[in-house]
């Protein structure tokens, strides 16, 4: 029995790749160019004119990368920026004796070592694949041309840069305004309700990250943080099913830091 390979080709007919179906590294539904992405409007960076999506095409080599891959490291120079199509990654930084500390999860769609990049400095975090991802890699020298050439992009960028500042902010929240580590992890999923949650009689929120990743983001212990999730839902403060996480007592997680 065959199967299909299906043709890709740009709006002048011209073919610009293939996707094999059986033949996708790690499950991936691998987009095979810019041009022919699904997604590119829904995402802020890719959500370009025709022209200068042609540009960043033609700049862009594409990779996939298991779980665990680094794609960056703290310190190094910067070679240039990342492109999330797929998966999400882990943006972190780490002290001498090893602690580390999740600064934010970037995910799919997102631009990442920007700072660096532009500015020229060294890689300010980490960034590590959670998961099977496929991200497009773009030189550094190249995206500044291309920045240059587009002012559009570079109106973007500056906008990443905002969402890059406000993730900075959350961490100094969850790190400084909350003594106790109960109070951090019931800001951080107070935070996470208001950024991506659904009320539907309950309220609703999504948490993919375990409990050792949640501990790097608000500085504290997986142990610790396992242990508070215990104790908020025997407070009936939250419910657990999965990886949905229903907040029962949004006053209740309040007063814990205020406490």
């Amino acid at each position: 029995m065959g199967y299909a390979i299906r043709v890709i080709s740009n709006k002048k007919g011209r073919i610009i790749g293939f996707t094999d179906p059986m033949k996708t590294p790690y499950g991936l539904e691998v987009i095979e160019s810019c041009l022919t992405c699904p997604m590119v409007k829904e995402r802020l960076f890719c959500n370009l004119s025709q022209r200068a999506l042609d540009g960043l095409d033609a700049i862009s080599s594409s990779s996939t990368y298991p779980k665990g891959a680094l794609l960056y490291v703290e310190g190094q120079a910067p070679r240039g920026v990342f492109v999330i199509c797929h998966g999400r990654v882990k943006l972190s930084a780490s002290s001498a004796d090893g602690k580390a500390l999740i600064i934010r999860i970037a995910e799919a769609g997102e631009l990442i070592g920007i700072p660096g990049t532009i500015g020229g400095q060294p890689y300010e975090v980490t960034a590590e694949a959670l998961e099977p991802i496929q991200a497009n890699f773009i030189p550094r020298d190249d995206f500044l041309h291309f920045l240059r050439e587009h002012g559009e992009a570079s109106l973007k960028v500056a906008e990443i840069l905002c969402h890059i500042y406000q993730s900075a902010y959350q961490e100094i929240k969850y790190l400084g305004l909350s003594g106790s580590a109960a109070g951090k992890l019931a800001r951080f999923l107070l935070d996470r309700l208001a950024s991506d949650g659904k009320s539907n009689g309950s309220l609703h929120v999504t948490l993919t990250l375990t409990h050792e990743e949640i501990a790097e983001m608000i500085g504290t212990s997986r142990e610790t943080v396992t242990r508070l999730f215990a104790s908020f839902k025997k407070k009936q403060l939250i419910e657990v099913r999965g990886s949905a996480l229903i907040i029962k007592n949004k006053p209740g997680l309040e007063k814990v830091i205020e406490a």
